[in-house]
């Protein structure tokens, strides 16, 4: 046998085993939100570590990032290969109201094939995805096809803050020609998925104010300004009729889709029922934003939602008119959008939509920047392979509505390296949301997918 093949015979031989670490793993509360007990982020780095230990690395440290621990693990014996950077993190969400877990969140469960606890699929199963992979190899032939380093993070739940430190103090370290990240999901169930790009976010806080306090609606309202009403107008004059973004120029720098893409966009299949279910979209309600396909809207244009509006509340309403209102509204970016410059477009447009002299402010958040990766390239070919080697399926090429900052800071730090994004969890998976779930037939058929890349990624000219 060659060293693949004895690697996926030494994973089919001890896939239980694997599945078990997993569920040992989830087992620690590692909640990484401010407020929580840190002492199960260091448990869990610490079984992170004898984890890997345990499937053959020998240079295994924990690294303090002045916030929760990261571990980090290396195996470089070989010589004229690629060294590959294989992420994940530990740590997870808090759990949500536990009383709707149909089993409790840190103790996993089997139910009709799929496995339950909070981090299963977001991202233990990622973790663990890495350290099956590495030792198959490992354990069954004594090394691996390429160069690996292993980063299991612990805050990226709360952001990654300490990540871009981490990298810097530790650049020869992390140094390597691939990056491999574990942490996103799949198109759907049993459907290999590579993620080549995600969408950024500018995000600003909006309060409008009529007047200095709130006042009686029967004995003011009339001739008063309401606030609630101004931000209403202002807030709806950010789409058409068709629901599409209406802030001129927003769409001036938006990249066209490459052939490649479009094909890529055109393959995926579409079933109006599936994804109203997936998206629990309301009985009735249209599907908006205009003629693109839903993946189009989702991954390669922008969107525009607001998140929250503040005056009174249910509790205290009463007959009065509002002194201020409070939205947070955000705006999803693509390439080649900046953010900077759309943030001044998105204040701009609020400001010239304030009627009747509404005093208006508006504070910016921190952006997240959008990230794509080269889909024709000789990496990116080499992991469609090796998703439809281990799922028997040929992979959809997808993008990603949301931000995930840590994978440019990553990529950045590593001088512009290609980086693979795939996962284990599916659109059923729930996670940061109550009953968490990974499909575990599609943890398998990853955990097989990430033994052949590694093999894929020692061939020559890549």
């Amino acid at each position: 046998m060659n060293d693949l093949s004895s690697a996926l015979a030494h994973f089919e031989s001890h896939r239980t085993a694997h599945l078990n670490s997993l569920k040992e793993l989830v087992r620690i509360p590692s909640v990484s939100f401010p407020g929580f007990d840190p002492a199960p982020l260091k448990k869990s780095a610490a079984a992170v570590s004898e984890l890997l230990k345990k499937n053959g690395l020998t240079d295994v440290r924990i690294l303090d990032t002045g916030g929760h621990p990261s571990v980090f693990a290396q195996w470089t014996e070989a010589a004229g290969k690629p060294t590959v950077l294989l992420y994940a993190h530990h740590d997870v969400q808090p759990t949500g109201r536990e009383e709707l877990w149909a089993s409790p969140p840190f103790e996993p469960a089997e139910r009709n094939g799929r496995l339950y606890g909070r981090g299963v699929s977001d991202d233990k199963g990622g973790a663990i995805l890495h350290i099956a992979a590495i030792g198959s190899y490992l354990k069954s032939g004594g090394r691996l096809p390429v160069n690996v380093k292993v980063l299991i993070e612990g805050e990226e739940e709360v952001g990654s803050t300490n990540l871009n430190k981490l990298l810097l103090q530790h650049r020869e370290l992390f140094s390597a020609d691939i990056v491999v990240i574990a942490d996103s999901e799949n198109f759907d169930s049993g459907v290999p998925s590579l993620t080549a790009s995600l969408r950024g976010i500018v995000t600003v806080n909006v309060e409008v104010r009529s007047l200095s306090s709130s006042v009686h609606s029967g004995t003011w309202g009339g001739p008063l300004p309401d606030p609630v009403i101004a931000l209403s107008k202002m807030l709806a004059s950010l789409l058409d009729d068709q629901g599409r973004p209406a802030i001129r120029g927003l769409f001036d720098k938006v990249r066209p889709l490459s052939t490649r893409e479009k094909a890529d966009l055109a393959g995926l299949p579409f079933n109006e029922d599936i994804y109203r279910k997936q998206s629990n979209i309301a009985d009735g309600v249209q599907i908006i934003g205009g003629e693109e396909s839903v993946y189009e809207k989702m991954w390669n244009l922008p969107s525009i939602a607001v998140n929250v509006i503040e005056a009174s509340s249910r509790k205290q309403a009463s007959n009065i008119v509002n002194d201020c209102v409070y939205a947070r509204v955000g705006i999803r970016i693509v390439p080649d959008m900046d953010p900077s410059e759309t943030l001044e477009l998105l204040e701009n447009h609020l400001l010239k939509h304030a009627p009747w002299g509404v005093k208006v402010k508006i504070e910016a958040e921190n952006p997240s920047r959008w990230w794509k990766t080269d889909t024709n390239g000789k990496v990116f070919e080499a992991a469609r392979a090796a998703l439809e080697k281990g799922y028997e399926k040929k992979p959809a090429v997808v993008g990603a509505g949301g931000s995930i900052p840590f994978v440019q800071t990553i990529t950045e730090a590593l001088g512009g390296a290609p980086a693979l994004l795939f996962g284990v969890g599916d659109p059923y998976s729930a996670a940061h949301s109550e009953n968490e779930s990974l499909l575990i037939t599609d943890w398998e058929k990853a955990c097989k997918s990430m033994i052949h890349l590694l093999s894929g990624l020692s061939l020559d000219g890549l």
